[in-house]
Order: structure tokens, then C-alpha cells, then sequence
């Protein structure tokens, strides 16, 4: 397992996976295959360039020739590509099910072809549907409400008919809401953020009323190296183990860090399938791989905001257009083995 291809890694979650690998002596290669949509920014990666193992590959995870070519130079594979955006998904529902299914179809296919040591699936709580009371185990059922969650769903379904039907050996991560820096503002903690760092009102559904579980990104990067190195495969582990807040709770951590007050929050009708409640049970990976989170949430809210109050230039111009491609770097499949970006 000492070269590892990631999907996804120029993203929020793969990048600060990616930077966190990179560090481990064992590990000769990383390789980062991204295709740099809206979400996924070179410039995540940043100090990692400097580190000789990185080699950066831009292309898409449905294009079966590069990714056969790649898997075959590679001995695990941990796959963070998606579309991952609930409201999106309600919109280009066809642009989720190619990337996320017919994605991991490509990529389990080349896994299967090649003998891949390991491939890591990463997804979601969110495929456990909402929970009014109690937490979902590994192996409850799936209640997918939205089409992301469904694709994500439908993903996780595909990546361990593999293992079932192939012998590949996949393990499947699902994790809660992830927080930390990098992320693209279309999400809620850095939408709130970099709206009041602009002086912007927010706006909260409802009553704001829906609970979801916060995990620190490094906290669920160190969970997925513990898979990818011991995880069994076939199984799936549920990543949690944050703080459980409403989305008032959250919205009054972030006024009172930013020094704004609730003059500055508005509510809106709630949005269609907005899920009350997600929870899952963490104890699996706990007692199997030893994992135990490590970021107070309150710690790391302050250092996020902070994170943002110091990279204007990260996050501003996706502020104003959160959706639009931005421009990217194109770099050609490393099919001999002295290519490599930057």
C-alpha cells in the first residue's frame, strides 16, 4: 500500500487527506486525480507541491481510459470525488449520478482489473435518511431523501458489490458534517462565516431547528487513514464523534466569534426535504481501529473563522459566483513515471 491514488483530492475533505498522507514514511507515491470544478481548488493543496511524493493529475473519474491507467500505477485507491451539494443536486441530478455511481463504477472496475490492495469509499450520514430520535448503526438501512444522498447511497451500494460479487477490497466511510478550513462557502459554516466577515446578514430555514453532528476535517482524515490501513474489507464505518447542534445553536457560535449579533440573522421558509435530524453510531470504528476525535468544537469554530478572516483571497471571489468553474490547471496523465505537476 505505499502508492495511493485519491480522487478527489484537490477538494475540501481529499485535500487535508492528501496533506496528512503525505507524511506517513511508508508511503512512496500519492497521487491526486481532480477534475477542479466549482468545489476544487488546486490552491488547497498548496505546501504539498513541495513535497516530491505529489503527483497531480487533472481529469474526471468517469473517463475509464486515465483512470485504468492510473489505478494500474497505484496500490490503493481512497475515493472522495463527488458532487456533494444537497441543493445543487435538485437541479443536476444527472450530474450526480454520473460522477458519484457511474465514478465509483469506473474506479471499482479498474480496481478489480488491477488487484488494488485497498480501496477506501468515502460517503455520507446523510444516505441514513433522518433520524427522529436514536443513531444509525452500520448496519441499518439506507432512506436516502434527496438525490445527493441517494447518488451517495447508490455509490456506496455499487462500491460493496464489488467486494461481494469481485473480491475488491472496498471499506466504506460515512461520515457527519465535516468543518475546517478550505472549505468552498457554499456550505453553511463557511457561508455564515465569510458573510459576516462581509458585514452580510444570514439566513436560517425555519426555526432552525435541524441538528447535525460537527466533526473537525482532521478528525474524520485521521479516521479514513485508520480504514485505509486497517479497515476490513466489505465493512463500513461510521465516522462521528463532533458536537450534535441545531442550526440556530451553530448560527449563535458564529455570531458571537465573529462579534455580530442575531440583528444579523434572518429566517426563510424551510427548504424542500431539509432533514430534521441525522445521527450515527461511531462506536464500531472506535472499538475496531481505536479512532477518537480530537478537536473540541469550540476551538475549532474559532480557528476556522480565523482561517477565513486571514484568506480573503481564497474565498472572496467564490462568494460571488459559489457555483462558477473556475479556472484550472490543466495537467496531462502522468503515464511515465518522471511526469509530474508543478
Amino acid at each position: 500500500m505505499d502508492k495511493v491514488l485519491v480522487t478527489g483530492g484537490a477538494g475540501f475533505i481529499g485535500s487535508h487527506f492528501v496533506r496528512r498522507i503525505l507524511q506517513a514514511d511508508d508511503i512512496a507515491q500519492v497521487t491526486v486525480l481532480d477534475a477542479l470544478t466549482y468545489a476544487g481548488h488546486i490552491e488547497n493543496l498548496g505546501e504539498a507541491f513541495l513535497n516530491r511524493k505529489l503527483t497531480f493529475v487533472h481529469g474526471d473519474v468517469v473517463d475509464a481510459e486515465l483512470v485504468d491507467g492510473l489505478v494500474r500505477r497505484h496500490t490503493a485507491v481512497v475515493h472522495f470525488a463527488a458532487e456533494s451539494h444537497v441543493d445543487r443536486s435538485f437541479s443536476a441530478v444527472g450530474t450526480f449520478l454520473t460522477t458519484n455511481v457511474l465514478g465509483t463504477q469506473t474506479l471499482a472496475d479498474a480496481a478489480m482489473r488491477h488487484g488494488i490492495e485497498r480501496f477506501v469509499h468515502i460517503s455520507t450520514d446523510e444516505v441514513y435518511g433522518p433520524l427522529i430520535e436514536g443513531a444509525a448503526s452500520e448496519s441499518d438501512p439506507l432512506r436516502p431523501t434527496v438525490p445527493y444522498a441517494a447518488s451517495k447511497a447508490a455509490s456506496d451500494l455499487v462500491a460493496l458489490s464489488y467486494h461481494r460479487t469481485y473480491g475488491v477490497p472496498v471499506c466504506v466511510t460515512r461520515s457527519s458534517n465535516n468543518y475546517g478550513p478550505y472549505q468552498h462557502p457554499e456550505k453553511i459554516i463557511p457561508l455564515f462565516v465569510t458573510r459576516l466577515l462581509r458585514d452580510q446578514p444570514i439566513t436560517l430555514h425555519d426555526r432552525g431547528q435541524h441538528v447535525r453532528n460537527w466533526l473537525h476535517v482532521e478528525d474524520n482524515c485521521a479516521a479514513i487513514e485508520l480504514v485505509l490501513r486497517g479497515g476490513v474489507p466489505g465493512e463500513i464505518c461510521n465516522v462521528g464523534g463532533g458536537t450534535d447542534l441545531t442550526s440556530r445553536d451553530l448560527a449563535g457560535e458564529l455570531l458571537r466569534i465573529c462579534g455580530a449579533d442575531w440583528d444579523a440573522v434572518t429566517h426563510i421558509p424551510d427548504r424542500r426535504c431539509n432533514d430534521l435530524r441525522y445521527a450515527m453510531d461511531w462506536t464500531k470504528i472506535a472499538q475496531q481501529l481505536g479512532y477518537r476525535p480530537t478537536h473540541d468544537l469550540g476551538t475549532g469554530l474559532v480557528e476556522t473563522v480565523d482561517w477565513y478572516r486571514r484568506n480573503p483571497d481564497r474565498w472572496a471571489p467564490l462568494a460571488h459566483r459559489p457555483y462558477a468553474l473556475m479556472p484550472t490547471v490543466q495537467v496531462a496523465a502522468p503515464r511515465p513515471e518522471r511526469d509530474r505537476a508543478c
